[in-house]
């Protein structure tokens, strides 16, 4: 069997999102929560997401946070412009400050480096620690205004993503629903095509504004439909349909990150 490629998958997105949206409507129901509570990033998951959790319940129930970090002005615009196409409320939450002075508030790099045995600290080691503060800053965000509404957090990594471990742990990652984790990246282009995303938001180069400048495809250095086509070979077995170097190099990823998709590892007494 050859590995099937992104353009020749074939799904009735309709029926999908009816499927997922009545997910999402089945688990607010369960919970007893008045809605759902999201952050709207001015990309296409967190669109798709707002647009499904949009059709689970009434947009009245349903609440945006657009939480910039020294973000692109785009973003903004992006987020405002899907809130409004979905009906849906939009709070801003100004997260640059916070961001500012929690990292001010750490050691010297110095003086965490002599602490911890190390010459120094590395210019990659501080850029990636930096940018993990604003995944997590937002999902306190969240959470903050979920307990002040009484609502779920709601996720919005895709399968791709979350196959090679793209997201912060106890950030992005920290939330109580994923409705679109077991969607390859392709899937949720076409779904949201389906559910009226705006286009200048599909068209958008995915970023999860780390830094300035900052595009999912460079940092993971493949492109999404490689990520795709790659992961979709591994699961099916028949890895023939793709160069030998990427899906070595996706494996090496998917190993890498094992531990942000598992339980914590928990000792337990033996008796």
């Amino acid at each position: 069997m050859v590995a099937t490629t992104p353009s020749e998958a074939t799904t009735d997105y309709g029926r999908l999102a009816a499927q997922i949206a009545g997910w999402l409507r089945a688990q607010l129901e369960a919970s007893g929560a008045r809605g759902f509570v999201l952050g709207l990033s001015g990309g296409i998951d967190s669109a798709v997401v707002c647009a499904l959790c949009a059709r689970a319940t009434s947009p009245a129930q349903v609440l945006g946070a657009f939480m910039p970090s020294h973000s692109n002005p785009e973003d903004e615009a992006c987020a405002d412009e899907v809130a409004a196409a979905f009906d849906i409320k939009l709070v801003r939450v100004n997260l640059t400050p916070v961001t500012d002075e929690f990292e001010a508030a750490m050691p010297a790099d110095e003086l965490i480096a002599q602490a911890s045995g190390q010459a120094s600290i590395e210019a990659q080691a501080r850029l990636l620690a930096d940018a993990n503060v604003k995944p997590r800053m937002r999902m306190a965000t969240l959470y903050y205004l979920a307990n002040l509404t009484n609502s779920i957090v709601v996720g919005t990594g895709n399968k791709t993503e979350a196959a090679i471990g793209y997201f912060t742990k106890y950030g992005d990652g920290g939330v109580d629903l994923l409705p679109i984790v077991d969607l390859y990246k392709f899937e949720v282009r076409a779904l949201a095509r389906e559910l009226g995303v705006p286009t200048s938001v599909i068209e958008r180069a995915p970023s999860a504004g780390l830094w300035p400048g900052q595009t999912d495809e460079h940092e993971i250095g493949l492109t999404y439909d490689q990520l795709d086509a790659a992961l979709m070979a591994i699961a099916s077995g028949s890895e023939s349909g793709v160069a030998p170097a990427v899906i070595e190099r996706v494996k090496r990823m998917n190993a890498r990150t094992a531990h942000k998709r598992g339980t914590i590892p928990a000792f337990i007494r033996p008796f």
